[in-house]
C-alpha cells in the first residue's frame, strides 16, 4: 500500500489536491465520500497536522470543519496564532469509519495506512516549507516522524524531522472533547492552549 504512484511531480498545491482525489493507494478510499486535502495559504509558516478527516470533513471535503476544528480555532485565537495564516491537513486523507446504529463512527487509522498516505504529506511540506509543523495527536506524530512514537514522550517539545526542522507534538483537540468532566476538560484545554503559545513564540 502506497500513495506514491498517485502523487504527481509538482510543487503546485492545486494539482496535488486534484491528484489526491484520485488516490487509490490504500483501501480507505472505498468507504469515503472523497479525499480531504489540506487547506491554507502557501505562505503559511505553521502547519497543523491531524489524524484523518471526520464525518463532516468527509462530507464537505474540507479539513477541520467539525467540532474538533471549532475547538482548534478557539485555541489558536487564545494563543495568538491567526487561523487564516495557518495550513491544516491530515496524516490520512480519507475518512476511516465503522457503522454503528446508523452512525458513522471514527476509527483510528493503522500505522500501515498512515505510512501509505505519507507521500501526500511529504508533497505538501515540500511546497510549504513551514517554520513549524504541529502534530495534533499520536497518529500525526507517527506520520511526521515516519515511525512509531509515544505522544507523551514528545508532547510540548520541538524535534527535527525530515518534514520540518521544528516539529512540535501536542494533543488532538478531539481528545479534549472526549473528556467528560468539565473541570478536567478545562484544565486540559488550558494546557493545550499553553502548547500552542509555545508554537506562537517559536514563530516569533
Amino acid at each position: 500500500m502506497s500513495a506514491v504512484p498517485f502523487v504527481p511531480d509538482t510543487r503546485d498545491l492545486g494539482r496535488l489536491r486534484a491528484a489526491a482525489a484520485e488516490c487509490r493507494g490504500c483501501p480507505l478510499y472505498e468507504n469515503a465520500t472523497q479525499a480531504v486535502f489540506g487547506e491554507g495559504p502557501e505562505s503559511a509558516e505553521v502547519v497543523f497536522l491531524g489524524e484523518k478527516p471526520g464525518d463532516r470533513e468527509d462530507r464537505t471535503g474540507k479539513p477541520f470543519v467539525g467540532p474538533a476544528g471549532g475547538l482548534l480555532d478557539k485555541a489558536l485565537e487564545a494563543a495568538g496564532i491567526p487561523r487564516d495564516k495557518a495550513y491544516v491537513t491530515n496524516a490520512v486523507k480519507h475518512f476511516k469509519w465503522e457503522s454503528q446504529g446508523g452512525r458513522r463512527l471514527h476509527k483510528k487509522p493503522t500505522e500501515r495506512e498512515i505510512a501509505a498516505c505519507r507521500p501526500w504529506l511529504q508533497a505538501e511540506m515540500a511546497v510549504l516549507h513551514p517554520k513549524v509543523l504541529v502534530c495534533l495527536g499520536a497518529s500525526a506524530a507517527v506520520s511526521a516522524f515516519g515511525r512509531h512514537v509515544r505522544l507523551m514522550d514528545f508532547r510540548s517539545t520541538f524535534s527535527s524531522t525530515d518534514l520540518a526542522e521544528a516539529t512540535f507534538v501536542t494533543l488532538h483537540p478531539s481528545a479534549l472533547l472526549r473528556i467528560p468532566d468539565p473541570d478536567q476538560r478545562h484544565q486540559a484545554t488550558e494546557r493545550f492552549i499553553a502548547d500552542l503559545r509555545q508554537v506562537a513564540e517559536r514563530l516569533g
